[in-house]
C-alpha cells in the first residue's frame, strides 16, 4: 500500500532499522500529522515525492547513508547523537515514539548534531578502524604467547618489538621446559602474528599514502605532534571542522577540556571529559607526548608556552593541555584553507 505525504509536514522523524522504518510527521506548530511504517526502498520513494523538509534521525550504523540519500533528494538531513534524543521521549518506549522523539529534538534550535560524511571520510574511517582492530589482536596474541611461555617458567620482555627476538630465543632452545605441542602452538602463533603485522603494515601504507596525496592532511602535518595517521584520523572524524563554532568546541567534543559539575554557584572542575572518539583523541594525546619528548623549546613557537606548562603542572597534565592546543591549532587549519602552521620562535603559539 502507497503511503503519500501530508504536503504541510515541516518535519519528519525517522526511527532507523535493518529493514523497517517508523516515522512521524510534525506541522509547523509541532504537532504530530502522520505516523508511517515503510521498508528501506518505499521510505526513499515516500521521500523522492515529498516536499522539502527537515528530516531528523538518531546516529547508528545507516545513518549516514540515508542522509546523503535525502540530502540529494532536496531535504534537510540531520543526525542527532541518541543520548540527546532520550529526554524527549515520552512514556513507554516504542519505535513510533522514538520517531515522535526524534522529530521533536530535531527541532530545537540549540540541538547538536553529527555532521553528515562523505563516502571518502567513509572509507578513511573504516581503514581506521581495520587497522586498530588488527592492532588489538596484535597485543592479545602475544600476551596469549607470553602466557604460555609462563607457563614453563619463561619470562619476556616488554615491547613488541622484542617479543620477536625472545620468542624465538626460547623456542630454539632445546634446554627449557618447553614441550614438543607448546613449540609446535608457538610457531602457529608466530605465524598468525607475521600475518597480522603483514596486514598492519599495509593498511599503515595505504593511509600514510592518503595523507601525502591529500592537501589538508599536507597541512595539518606541518602542526607538532601530528603525523599521517592523527592528520587523516582527524579528517576522516571532523571533515572541514565548521560543525565547530571554535577551536575549543572541538577539543570539548573530542573530550580534551576538563569535565564540569558545577551548581549553587560554585565552579568544580575534575579530569579530562573523554567524550567523543576515543580513537583520534588517542592518537593526539600519544603525538603530544612525543612533542613533548622531542620538541625545541628555544627555537619552536611553542617552546616558552610549554617550558612554563612544565614548571607548574605534572607532566601528565601537560601532556593532555599540549593534545587540547594542538586540536585546537588543527582546527585553525581544517576551517581555513591554505593555512599553516608556523614553526618559527616569534610565531603565536
Amino acid at each position: 500500500m502507497r503511503i503519500n505525504p501530508k504536503p504541510e509536514a515541516a518535519v519528519y522523524g525517522i526511527d532507523l532499522g535493518k529493514k523497517v522504518f517508523h516515522l512521524v510527521a510534525l506541522d509547523a506548530g509541532g504537532r504530530p500529522i502522520q505516523r508511517a511504517k515503510f521498508t528501506r526502498d518505499t521510505l526513499l520513494r515516500f521521500f523522492a515525492s515529498a516536499t522539502a523538509a527537515r528530516v531528523g534521525m538518531e546516529a547508528c550504523p545507516g545513518s549516514q547513508w540515508l542522509a546523503r540519500k535525502l540530502i540529494e533528494l532536496g531535504h534537510d538531513a540531520c543526525i542527532i547523537p541518541a543520548k540527546f534524543v532520550k529526554p524527549y521521549v515520552k512514556s513507554n518506549k516504542t519505535d513510533v515514539v522514538d520517531a515522535e522523539a526524534i522529530a521533536e529534538a530535531v527541532t530545537r534550535p540549540t540541538m547538536r548534531f553529527v555532521q553528515v560524511r562523505t563516502p571518502e571520510q567513509i572509507d578513511l574511517q573504516a581503514l581506521h578502524r581495520i587497522r586498530d582492530r588488527l592492532i588489538r589482536s596484535r597485543t592479545a596474541l602475544i600476551n596469549q604467547a607470553r602466557a604460555f611461555c609462563l607457563e614453563y617458567g619463561l619470562a619476556m620482555r616488554t615491547g613488541a618489538g622484542v617479543f620477536h627476538i625472545d620468542i624465538r630465543r626460547h623456542l630454539d632452545c632445546t634446554e627449557n621446559d618447553l614441550t614438543d605441542t607448546m613449540r609446535a602452538m608457538l610457531r602457529d602463533l608466530l605465524d598468525d602474528l607475521d600475518h597480522l603485522e603483514g596486514r598492519i603494515a599495509e593498511i599503515s601504507k595505504a593511509i600514510e599514502a592518503t595523507a601525502h596525496t591529500d592537501e589538508v592532511a599536507r597541512r595539518l602535518m606541518t602542526v607538532p605532534g601530528i603525523g599521517p595517521l592523527g592528520a587523516t584520523a582527524l579528517m576522516a572524524a571532523a571533515g572541514n571542522g565548521l560543525q565547530f563554532r571554535k577551536a575549543r568546541d572541538m577539543a570539548a567534543w573530542l573530550g580534551l577540556v576538563p569535565a564540569e559539575h558545577s551548581t549553587g554557584g560554585k565552579q568544580t572542575l575534575r579530569g579530562i571529559s573523554k567524550r567523543g572518539n576515543g580513537y583520534v583523541r588517542r592518537l593526539l594525546i600519544h603525538g603530544a607526548r612525543s612533542c613533548f619528548l622531542h620538541l625545541d623549546r628555544e627555537k619552536h613557537a611553542l617552546g616558552r608556552w610549554l617550558r612554563a606548562l612544565e614548571g607548574r603542572t605534572h607532566r601528565n597534565k601537560a601532556v593532555v593541555a599540549l593534545a587540547n592546543k594542538i586540536t585546537r591549532i588543527a582546527w585553525a587549519i581544517l576551517t581555513r584553507p591554505g593555512q599553516l602552521y608556523l614553526r618559527s620562535k616569534g610565531a603565536a603559539a
